[in-house]
């Protein structure tokens, strides 16, 4: 890990501590950082799904469905 030195903007330091719930500096950038990274990959995850024939939809229900079994 190297150690930086950066100008943040203190309001939005604040905002991003209160949406992450961190407690330290450090702890807010690496949520913050972390959050970018995962938004990022979901969205080319989605545009890889856009670009096939995506999710079949009826599989999905199926999955989410619930499951009983007999004598439950």
């Amino acid at each position: 890990m190297t150690k930086r030195l950066v100008e943040i903007d203190d309001t939005l330091l604040e905002q991003a501590r209160a949406a992450t719930g961190a407690s330290t500096i450090r702890a807010t950038v690496d949520a913050a950082l972390r959050r970018v990274v995962g938004e990022e990959a979901v969205q080319r995850h989605i545009e890889w799904l856009r670009s096939t024939d995506g999710l079949d939809l009826d599989v999905l229900t199926d999955i989410r469905a619930p499951r009983f079994s007999e004598g439950a």
